[in-house]
């Protein structure tokens, strides 16, 4: 089976981090939101990827063949952001008639991926949100097949959110519906959404499954980027560190993990704090923060915080959210 990973989007969201960097290489415990996507996949037997990639592909690129030289990977360049359809529909010529799973790469979940790929009829995920009209929204029958799915509904008939991850068997259908959408230019605000796809699919008769996941990230904001940071650091619960030698006077409350050749002197690190190689912490307080590599930080109190990668930041502070190669002196 091949998996289909749309990453080709500017992560506006995720700002000022995504100038720099593709919001599916944002730190995230000691890995990046596409490595955790890639993992979960790996390690229920997928072993060929197409990734969409766009902006700053050519970062996404370089990270996969580095990190992972034992899979088939495959990169198709979308050039024009009309949407999750079209982005989809790139991967066409090499899937044809295959059954593929589709994850979205700022998409973290919680399910039973075996049971989900090993599915006999197609499946999308689906998890209840308290503002389903922010989301494409799907309606079930009483034996969890789909009924309808719509994209961002001023008025919700239910509160499943779909989560952007899809099994689907009949790729030809699939294809042909998202290339029906953009001939007849059934699209929304200017995007051609893969949720009409899936509706076309549903009317020609397709049986689809909605499958509730335990837990569901959308990493494309800060917040529900440091509360997933926050959750899979919790999995182990302990301090991670391989720079443990390189730290004085200092106090890790876990869960924590700390990356290579970190120097860490008069410091409180901890909970939920995640910080990269390379890096230097000094005269500091960090709790619930990301921390990017090669960054140095010199008194400084910071909670709930996104720092990138080169950063420079010398003087008190509470709440930040700085991209790479930044200095600052709060003095």
């Amino acid at each position: 089976m091949k998996a289909i990973i749309p990453v080709a989007g500017a992560g506006t969201k995720l700002r000022p981090h995504t100038y720099t960097q593709p919001k599916a290489l944002i730190p995230l415990a000691g890995k990046t939101v596409l490595s955790v996507i890639i993992d979960q996949l790996i390690e229920n037997g997928v072993q060929e990827f197409i990734f969409i990639i766009g902006y700053l592909g050519e970062k996404i690129q370089n990270y996969v063949e580095v990190h992972y030289p034992e899979i088939k990977s495959n990169f198709v360049h979308q050039e024009d952001r009309k949407g999750t359809g079209p982005a989809i529909l790139l991967a066409k010529e090499l899937v044809q008639n295959e059954e593929v799973i589709i994850v979205f790469g700022d998409t973290i979940c919680e399910l039973d991926f075996k049971d989900f790929i090993e599915s006999k009829i197609s499946c999308i995920g689906l998890h209840r949100v308290d503002n389903p009209g922010d989301f494409g929204v799907a309606q079930l029958n009483k034996k969890n097949r789909v009924l309808k799915v719509v994209e961002k509904p001023k008025m919700p008939k239910s509160n499943l959110a779909i989560v952007g991850i899809y099994k689907i068997i009949e790729s030809a259908l699939m294809f042909q519906c998202i290339e029906k959408n953009l001939k007849e230019q059934q699209g929304q605000d200017g995007e051609y959404h893969f949720t009409r796809a899936l509706q076309k699919m549903i009317d020609k008769g397709v049986e689809i499954k909605g499958v509730r996941v335990k837990n569901w990230f959308d990493c494309g904001k800060k917040e529900t980027l440091l509360e997933t940071n926050s959750i899979l650091l919790k999995k182990d619960n302990k301090v991670i560190s391989t720079s443990s030698e390189n730290m004085e006077n200092t106090i890790i409350i876990p869960p924590v993990r700390i990356g290579k050749n970190c120097t860490i002197t008069n410091a409180i690190i901890g909970p939920s704090v995640s910080v990269g190689d390379n890096s230097t912490i000094s005269n500091a307080i960090i709790k619930n923060s990301i921390i990017g590599s090669f960054s140095t930080l010199d008194e400084v109190v910071l909670k709930n915080s996104v720092i990138g990668s080169d950063v420079y930041i010398h003087g008190l502070s509470q709440s930040l959210n700085i991209g790479d190669n930044t200095e600052i002196d709060l003095r």
